[in-house]
């Protein structure tokens, strides 16, 4: 008895202890201060680079981050060079327009239609952009095209190119709205003849004539040399007059001032996983997941369109070899630390989608730290005060399908065939929540992609704004990494934009253009041995990819990208070559064009800003002779190292993780 007294007692002793206990704990939930912190990139970062905001310039390694001294003497010229009237008040009609696709499509299609206004003698209503109308769900602060870019600007700086209007006149809208005028679809690849003998004649007979652009373009990329003119209007428009609207506008430099508070430089990267993309050229096979049956899905829709003249199904692996596929975000990841990138470098994630998710980006985020995008750098308050107050949508709630009558099974069974005959099936399992979100949902209940919901036409819209953001900090980055272009499809995409602007604002900007197929057969070489390559492997892409930074990226790009879009590669029509001492040789290309060194000379007061701007950078890189090693960290010392010892270098990088 004595024995089960004192257990009750230690229980009693135990019980009070653990209700003190509690009530200590409440008390201190209840009274403390402490608050749950967001993860933030400038944290992040600064925590990286300690003296993030110290007015001391950081230091670069030039072989990572210098310019690319062969390119140094172009510069952008875009002005007309010989006679060029201002346009007449008294022209020969209005053209409208709506323009359908992303980002990439309508920058390249507001370009065109400016030219043929111009070749036409034809007054200009603002485009309409669909992706950002009304009817998708946008706020009502905006138009289509003022939802992206400033249509006061626009109008403003090409006054003395073409006559823009924001609408027709009223007496013209209600004959529009009955379709009383004639309406165009050209192709992507239309020429001027097309313009002149068919849609001006329209034009003066019914003073108003509509066209619609759907493939990122309205007009070929390569004119005559006689239509010079035409191709540095476009680089005006692209270049000075499509700016974005104030508030993208300053919210992107915002994003570059907060990447580079560290003092560091940073890369910019875009993955170019587009389905659409990925369908054209068949790479379904590199994800083998739910994304294989999506894009095998579209690309049976480009078949059926007339788009694809090829089969359904091909072997992906084989068309990356070729050069068609994307390089898969490991794929770079390896590139840059073979090329010297040492594990901090900061590294920009543009692109509104990445098709395949943030799986893909494991490999990459644990290669590079500080992998960082547009949600990471900018508070979701500042993303939302761009798009606008909306109205509330309804939420696009799962529907499971109807269940099935025991009439409907016994019907479904005696049709089932003749005997042996399936076993019955499983029973249903749960369908889970991630299961249930995302526009991928519906090919598990389903054989046809269902149209898009409200939501998603509103998320459409949105990625235009979320483009045009990563659009700005690309451009602005001190380099620039490709993972998709030039890819064949005739389709302007994003990469190649601002592989083009980079050109045309600063040709010397360290811009990556690599070689698709050539990579994809040095990872063949080293398949098995990713993360330990031998020495040879890393110099020869090194060698490669320092090739595509120059004349050799310069001369393949000029010939692959250009004749699908001129934004890509805006030379030599809008540049002009300050002499040097180094005199660059013509070189042609297969159809008698010039690829590089038909530049004219730029005019004099261009050089005296030059010659002044290359004092101060001269007496700044003797400064930095000094000391030509980055000091981020112990395995960037040596750029020529091989990654082996980057590795072992490198704490944070561990080969057995």
């Amino acid at each position: 008895m004595a024995f089960k007294s004192k257990i009750k007692w230690v229980v009693l002793f135990v019980l009070t202890l653990s209700l003190a206990s509690l009530v200590a704990h409440l008390s201190m939930t209840k009274f403390s201060s402490m608050n749950l912190v967001q993860y933030s990139a400038k944290e992040a970062l600064s925590h990286d680079f300690p003296n993030t905001g110290s007015p001391l310039k950081t230091r670069r390694n030039k072989r990572l981050w210098g310019a690319v001294r062969s390119l140094e003497s172009l510069q952008p010229h875009a002005n007309p060079r010989s006679s060029y009237p201002v346009p007449d008040e008294n022209t020969n009609g209005f053209i409208y327009a709506k323009i359908f696709g992303g980002f990439e499509k309508i920058r390249s299609s507001i370009c065109d239609l400016v030219t043929i206004s111009r070749l036409l003698n034809a007054t200009l209503v603002i485009p309409e952009i669909q992706q950002s109308t009304r009817s998708k769900g946008v706020s009502y602060k905006f138009k289509s095209f003022s939802y992206l870019y400033d249509e006061e600007q626009f109008i403003m700086l090409l006054k003395n190119d073409v006559n823009i209007v924001k609408s027709l006149p009223e007496n013209l809208k209600a004959a529009r709205r009955r379709s009383e005028f004639p309406t165009f679809k050209p192709k992507n690849s239309a020429s001027p003849n097309f313009y002149v003998k068919e849609v001006l004649p329209n034009l003066k007979k019914a003073k108003v004539v509509g066209l619609i652009v759907t493939d990122g373009g309205c007009l070929k990329s390569i004119l005559p040399p006689s239509m010079s003119e035409f191709q540095r209007l476009r680089c005006r428009v692209a270049f000075h007059a499509l700016q974005f609207r104030p508030e993208i506008q300053i919210l992107g430099l915002r994003m570059v001032e907060r990447l580079r508070a560290s003092g560091q430089p940073f890369l910019a990267y875009h993955p170019g996983l587009v389905r659409d993309t990925l369908a054209y050229h068949g790479c379904a096979e590199l994800f083998q997941d739910v994304h294989t049956e999506l894009i095998q899905y579209r690309r049976a829709q480009l078949i059926k369109q007339g788009i694809i003249n090829d089969e359904l199904s091909v072997d992906s692996h084989s068309r990356r070899e070729n050069g068609s596929c994307p390089l898969m975000p490991e794929e770079v990841g390896l590139l840059l630390r073979a090329l010297g990138y040492p594990s901090k470098t900061i590294i920009y994630l543009a692109g509104s989608k990445t098709f395949g998710g943030q799986r893909l980006l494991i490999p990459l985020r644990a290669l590079f730290g500080n992998l960082v995008d547009r949600t990471t750098l900018c508070s979701k308050t500042e993303l939302s005060d761009l798009v606008g107050p909306e109205a509330p949508l309804p939420a696009d709630i799962f529907r499971l399908p109807l269940p099935k009558s025991e009439q409907q099974l016994i019907d479904q069974w005696k049709k089932a065939g003749p005997r042996p005959r399936p076993l019955p099936p499983p029973p249903d399992r749960p369908i889970y929540q991630h299961e249930k979100e995302g526009w991928y949902a519906w090919i598990l209940e389903k054989d046809k992609e269902p149209d898009p919901s409200p939501m998603e036409h509103r998320m459409q819209a949105h990625r235009l704004i979320w483009d045009a953001l990563d659009y700005i900090v690309s451009v602005e980055a001190d380099a620039f990494f490709p993972g998709f272009n030039n890819d064949g499809s005739g389709w302007p995409d994003f990469s190649g934009l601002v592989i083009g602007q980079r050109l045309y604002e600063r040709a010397s900007s360290r811009t990556y253009r690599p070689d698709r197929k050539t990579i994809a057969a040095l990872f063949n070489i080293t398949r098995d041995d990713l993360y330990h390559p031998k020495r040879d492997w890393m110099l020869s892409v090194k060698e490669h990819l320092n090739r595509s930074l120059s004349e050799d990226g310069f001369f393949r790009q000029s010939l692959l990208s250009k004749p699908n879009s001129f934004l890509s590669h805006p030379l030599p029509e809008c540049s002009c070559r300050i002499p040097s001492v180094e005199t660059t040789k013509q070189i042609k290309g297969k159809d008698g064009r010039i690829v590089l060194g038909g530049e004219e000379e730029c005019p004099k007061w261009m050089e005296l800003a030059r010659a002044e701007g290359a004092r101060n950078d001269d007496m700044e890189s003797a400064e930095d002779d000094n000391d030509t090693v980055e000091q981020l960290e112990p395995d960037a010392v040596d750029a020529t190292s091989s990654l082996t010892s980057l590795i072992d270098h490198d704490e944070e990088w561990d080969p057995n993780d």
